[in-house]
């Protein structure tokens, strides 16, 4: 007896190209897919927060940046007595300048009030404005300095 006439004899049918194996597939296929579309919409109430922080983190990165003051004299000093050399870079708000010293990075002083002497945290500092030719300079290893532009 062949494995067809075997499978008739138990009462079973004989598989069929394109039959109940194709609808079985697509059922399930179905299934899955509503399950998947049902299970995607559950999280709306944690969308409405992400999309609230994300806005929230957007207009802070948007927001207007207050730029530094723009540069309003560059001098260059010889400090005596021993001759060093130091960039001030004067800014516009009267309040504050940039020390460039040799071989190190540039510092930021600055001062409460115009025309008061501008300090750094870490031992700059600068009596002087954009309009004199002197200024009395101390930066870290040297004591306050008298210097000439």
């Amino acid at each position: 007896m062949s494995r067809f006439d075997n499978m008739q004899a138990n009462g079973l049918d004989a598989p069929a190209s394109g039959g109940e194996g194709a609808d079985m597939t697509r059922t399930a296929l179905l299934i899955a897919l509503a399950a998947a579309a049902a299970l995607a919409g559950c999280n709306k109430g944690n969308n409405a927060n992400a999309d609230q922080n994300a806005a929230d983190q957007n207009a802070a990165e948007n927001a207007p940046i207050a730029l530094p003051p723009p540069i309003i004299a560059t001098k260059i000093y010889r400090c005596a007595p021993d001759n060093n050399v130091v960039t001030i870079d004067y800014l516009a708000d009267n309040k504050s300048a940039n020390v460039h010293v040799k071989d190190a990075p540039s510092v930021l002083v600055s001062a409460p009030e115009a025309g008061q002497p501008m300090t750094a945290a870490n031992g700059y500092s600068v009596e002087g404005s954009a309009t004199s030719s002197t200024a009395k300079i101390t930066v870290p290893g040297h004591a306050s300095q008298s210097c000439k532009a």
